[in-house]
């Protein structure tokens, strides 16, 4: 008898699937599970299927409740749902607005303002609705008029000097402070603004005077538009401290300076007391040279009048009889010393190109005006110097030497033998390469010599 049970118990799990099957699916009945949780612990498999049962009966139970509450919520729902009295019997309204659904007070959706196409109830007047900046369609650009602004970055200081020296080259060349302004304005120099002062005075350092004189002209210019005094006393000290360098390149860096300071006080550029404000202050002696430099100018008598003229006037600006006695000055110096050098400098000094055949008038007259062959050969080497470095080119030589052609009868009355002296220069210029040879080919030779009288029947004169 024991040995069947135990036979029994062993064979309950694999009767388990056949009695689920005999049952069905579906079956409420669980004796054969609570037999054999009475015989014994359940297995995994017999405790997995006991769950699955379990599932299946709570659904089917939830399924049988929600089919029942629909039925009646149908029946009742056409219980309620009026119908058109004009329509035929038992035909519902499709375009009643009330709820259908049996719940609520009977009330229209949504007020009657509900439904496809429909912009709101009747008689509703919608306002006017601030647009919210935060709304994920909010367009900025349809809001009214709007306004661009072009915003230029701020230019940072080592693009100062690629940005501020061709504006500054420029200005060399046009002479026109109020385009620099306009030029500097579309800039946003920002707190680096000073340096353009700066930069100039050291372009200008580099240049002639001309561009020296232009380059106090447009820091007056600037000054109280642009910058301000406090501006201007940066860019000078910057420049002061800066004199070691600038002397690689500019020897006269130090005394060019000083004449800058000078003449920015004396036309309110920097303030008065800016050398007070130096004096005993600076340790570089560079830097002592220009202030020292600078006192000496404003301490001399009308320096305010004699500042106006501390660069000189422009070569173009300047009359011709200054220009004329400039050029004189210049040969007479160059007789006595031989300079040549000295005098290619002090002409570019004038910065008069296209007055240079007055030079080369003037030295042709001195040489037929001179005593002996000197004066001629240091004529003829000066000219040579210039006629190769190009400072002189030759439709300026041409057109000195053509001036002494057409002047020579008026010449010869201080001159006599200026037709001879003129004849030995010009070969003597030819071949040295300084003239053509059709310049010297036009020299007037003399005029012509009788050697037969008239009233000596066809004698030769002795």
């Amino acid at each position: 008898m024991a040995n069947e049970v135990d036979v029994w118990s062993t064979a309950a799990p694999a009767d388990g699937g056949n009695l689920g099957d005999v049952n069905g699916p579906y079956s409420d009945d669980e004796d054969g599970l609570d037999e054999a949780e009475v015989n014994g612990n359940w297995t995994p498999q017999e405790k997995a299927l006991h769950e699955a049962r379990l599932k299946a009966k709570a659904k089917r139970r939830l399924r049988r409740s929600s089919s029942r509450n629909s039925a009646s919520e149908s029946s009742e729902s056409k219980d309620l749902a009026g119908a058109d009295p004009h329509s035929p019997k038992g035909k519902v309204v499709t375009n009643d607005r009330k709820s259908r659904m049996g719940k609520g007070r009977g009330l229209p959706k949504k007020g009657g303002a509900g439904g496809k196409g429909v912009w709101g109830a009747a008689g509703m007047v919608y306002e006017d609705e601030e647009p919210d900046v935060k709304d994920p369609n909010y367009d900025e650009s349809a809001q009214g008029d709007t306004v661009y602004e072009t915003v230029m970055p701020e230019v940072e200081e080592r693009e100062m000097e690629k940005m501020v020296n061709p504006i500054v080259q420029e200005y060399f060349e046009h002479g026109d402070t109020k385009e620099v302004q306009m030029l500097l304005k579309e800039l946003n120099l920002g707190p680096h603004k000073y340096e353009v002062s700066s930069l100039a005075v050291s372009l200008s350092l580099e240049g002639k005077a001309s561009h020296r004189e232009l380059t106090s002209l447009l820091l007056s210019d600037l000054s109280g538009k642009m910058l301000s005094q406090g501006d201007m006393s940066r860019a000078f000290d910057k420049m002061l401290k800066d004199l070691p360098d600038l002397i690689l390149d500019t020897p006269e860096a130090p005394q060019m300076l000083g004449q800058f300071i000078a003449r920015a006080i004396a036309d309110h550029v920097l303030p008065m007391d800016f050398l007070d404000y130096h004096k005993g202050k600076v340790d570089c002696e560079h830097a002592r040279v220009a202030l020292d430099r600078a006192a000496v100018l404003l301490s001399m008598k009308r320096e305010m009048v004699r500042l106006d003229n501390v660069w000189g006037v422009g070569g173009g600006l300047r009359p011709v009889k200054h220009l004329v006695k400039e050029m004189n000055l210049l040969l007479k110096e160059y007789l006595i010393s031989g300079d040549v050098a000295e005098a290619e400098h002090c002409l570019r000094d004038l910065e008069v190109p296209h007055f240079h055949h007055e030079l080369v008038y003037e030295a042709v007259v001195m040489v037929l005006e001179s005593n002996g062959d000197t004066a001629g050969h240091m004529m003829m080497k000066l000219l040579q110097s210039l006629w190769k470095t190009g400072l002189i080119t030759v439709d300026q030589m041409n057109r000195g030497f053509e001036r002494v052609y057409n002047e020579l009868p008026e010449i010869c009355l201080d001159v006599p033998h200026a037709h001879s002296i003129m004849e030995n220069f010009v070969d003597l210029c030819y071949q040295e390469s300084v003239i053509t040879k059709q310049l010297r080919d036009t020299c007037p030779s003399r005029g012509r010599k009788r050697f037969v009288s008239e009233g000596d029947g066809g004698m030769i004169k002795n």
